[in-house]
């Protein structure tokens, strides 16, 4: 699979990358960089003969805002706007991407920690991730917030939080601790509330660290690997189907998107590489994009 930098914005730490299939559009972050970005293109175009040529990056747009603090996630409100998971809790921002509004931050208790990752699941519910901004210590949680935006702590005892993913019937959310490098399993009763936790899948040395990831129509988990130049395709019973090779040695989260959800979206990071390091990668930070051959599902708003 060819895999195509669509957005060289050379993020220290991109991530959060959301595909909104109403607007069609992909948000995604810069967190240590503190910027937001939107991303659009053309879905399909054809050439002289008669081909289909998706994507031509000549017809794409990005918008690149800069951001008050840092943003670790951006996931579009059923309400207007977006949710966002920040380092001072969850906030509140509007569709221009101009204003920013902090509603709460569930672990002021917790002063090195920042939002990380999160996800919406098939009914709506918000499922956000904290860690500690540091790395060292394990005070990471993940934390339900429903349409009402009450926020219940669902589990604790993590070093990097990332994820979470949900199958597509809904009953099954995924979740990562990067730096521990195990995925993890939850049977997801009606209510949100995580049951069962199973360890899924671990990795070893030199494989790199589960960052991001997503799932697919089929219900298997893509994950994006930090250090490991690559995303790998897990089924559910956590068996490596497929090893997705990337042009940068820190891709950190995936989403679907597309017309027809056919577009696999890679952010990835630069930060902490070396000169000689970004020089054998000059898109280290960039926005890639490839055609798996597998579609996604369609990605719910946050229901409040």
């Amino acid at each position: 699979m060819e895999v195509t930098c669509i957005a060289d914005v050379k993020a220290l730490l991109g991530e959060g990358p959301h595909w909104d299939p109403e607007r069609q559009q992909l948000t995604f972050v810069d967190i240590k960089g503190r910027r937001l970005f939107r991303w659009s293109g053309e879905h399909e175009g054809r050439n002289l003969l008669g081909g289909v040529v998706s994507w031509s990056r000549s017809h794409s747009e990005l918008k690149e805002v800069s951001t008050p603090f840092r943003i670790g996630s951006l996931i579009p409100r059923a309400s207007g706007g977006y949710i966002a998971g920040t380092e001072h809790g969850i906030a509140h921002v509007d569709h221009d991407l101009e204003r920013f509004e902090l509603l709460f931050d569930p672990e002021e208790d917790r002063e090195t920690n920042r939002f990380n990752d999160a996800k919406v699941d098939r009914n709506g519910r918000l499922f956000a991730g904290t860690m500690d901004d540091e790395e060292k210590q394990a005070s990471g949680a993940f934390y339900r917030i429903d349409k009402s935006l009450a926020c219940t702590r669902i589990d604790d005892g993590f070093r990097v939080t990332n994820g979470p993913a949900f199958s597509p019937d809904g009953k099954t959310m995924y979740a990562n601790d990067s730096a521990l490098q195990v995925t993890y399993r939850y049977d997801l009763a009606p209510d949100g509330t995580p049951l069962n936790k199973l360890e899924l899948a671990r990795y070893g040395e030199g494989e790199g660290y589960p960052d991001g990831m997503t799932i697919d129509a089929e219900g298997c988990l893509w994950i994006a690997f930090w250090d490991g130049w690559c995303l790998r395709r897990l089924s559910p019973k956590g068996e490596r189907l497929q090893e997705l090779r990337v042009p940068v040695q820190r891709p950190t989260s995936c989403a679907f998107g597309g017309g027809s959800l056919d577009r696999l979206f890679i952010t990835s990071a630069r930060i902490g590489l070396d000169a000689e390091q970004l020089a054998s990668q000059p898109y280290a930070g960039g926005l890639f994009m490839t055609v798996p051959g597998v579609v996604g599902l369609a990605e719910q708003p946050f229901a409040g």
